[in-house]
């Protein structure tokens, strides 16, 4: 497992004072007032951030970073994804995960039988859906709940399921 997690992208600048405009990730919008630093990756380079200031604008969360005091100093920082070490998450209840540690996982049936990999998970609010991409890139929809999510092994890499009729 990776020792970083994705939580957010800054998509914009706020006023004069280099605040930053976040698109969250995380299912939280809270989550940034629970941290004190964050990271930004440039490239392949992660450079750490004290968080100064947290505000919310509409749906966005709004940043003052530390040493960005400037609107061409926020600038820069557009686009960039915001990381959190995993050490600053608090622990999950037993058979809660998170996203990252699901993508790319192997889906195999109950008689070992795999069908693809997780590529992507989206919420439809009453539960989350796996989007499950074969070999050939064609995708099966899969439903989490417990009638098809038989068993989840993260530790393995790998989740096995039942795909019900109409699947």
């Amino acid at each position: 497992m990776n020792d970083k997690l994705e939580i957010g992208q800054i998509v914009n600048t706020k006023g004069l004072k280099g605040e930053v405009k976040v698109n969250s990730f995380s299912e939280s919008q809270n989550r940034f007032e629970t941290i004190d630093t964050i990271l930004l990756k440039f490239k392949s380079e992660y450079k750490e951030y004290e968080i100064e200031k947290v505000s919310y604008s509409k749906n966005q969360v709004v940043l003052k970073l530390k040493g960005i005091d400037t609107i061409e100093q926020a600038e820069k920082l557009r686009n960039i994804f915001i990381y959190i070490y995993r050490s600053q998450l608090n622990e999950l209840p037993e058979g809660t995960y998170y996203i990252a540690d699901l993508i790319g996982l192997d889906v195999c049936l109950e008689n070992g039988e795999k069908i693809g990999i997780v590529d992507d998970i989206f919420s439809t609010g009453s539960n989350d859906v796996y989007v499950v991409k074969d070999e050939l890139g064609k995708q099966k929809l899969l439903p989490a709940i417990d009638e098809v999510l038989k068993e989840i092994d993260v530790e393995n890499g790998k989740i096995i399921v039942n795909l019900i009729e109409g699947l």
